[in-house]
């Protein structure tokens, strides 16, 4: 017979142990848990995009078939999300150090980020190309507002 507030009870405990740990001291792990770890591991409000930086740093290093890029990449997010601004505010500090492609590549919220850029992209060629506000809303399923807001940018 299964308890699962066993399974429960073990987890929080083990968060718990986690949270003691410095996430820096495991940085320089090729270790995917270690990687899908860090988003558990003790770090300061502050430093959340720090720690998001120094994991996709790890998941980059590491060659994963997308699978498990897949569920280390689902992990961290549980436990470790952030908010609009402070991806883009990593997504700047990213392209200081890291080849943006590499980042794209990664799954999950950044495969979501590539298909709105393409939705976009569509958007404004059908702009160019004089298609109505409705229509293109209907095909690439973004907001009038959203394609306002690309027909400016022309």
């Amino acid at each position: 017979m299964e308890f699962p507030f066993l399974h429960i009870l073990t987890f929080n405990y083990m968060t718990l142990h986690l949270q003691k740990k410095n996430w820096r001291d495991f940085i320089r792990s090729d270790n995917p848990v270690s990687a899908a770890l860090l988003s558990a591991m003790g770090y300061k409000e502050e430093e959340k995009i720090q720690v998001k930086k120094e994991f996709l740093r790890m998941m980059t290093r590491m060659e994963l078939d997308p699978a498990k890029q897949r569920l280390i990449y689902s992990f961290f997010e549980t436990y470790l999300t952030l908010s609009k601004e402070e991806e883009e505010e990593l997504m700047a500090e990213i392209g200081k150090f890291m080849d943006v492609e590499e980042i794209m590549e990664l799954p999950i919220s950044y495969e979501e980020k590539g298909k709105e850029l393409g939705k976009k992209e569509v958007a404004i060629e059908m702009l160019k190309e004089g298609s109505s506000l409705e229509f293109i809303s209907k095909v690439t399923k973004l907001s009038r507002k959203e394609i306002g807001k690309l027909k400016k940018q022309l």
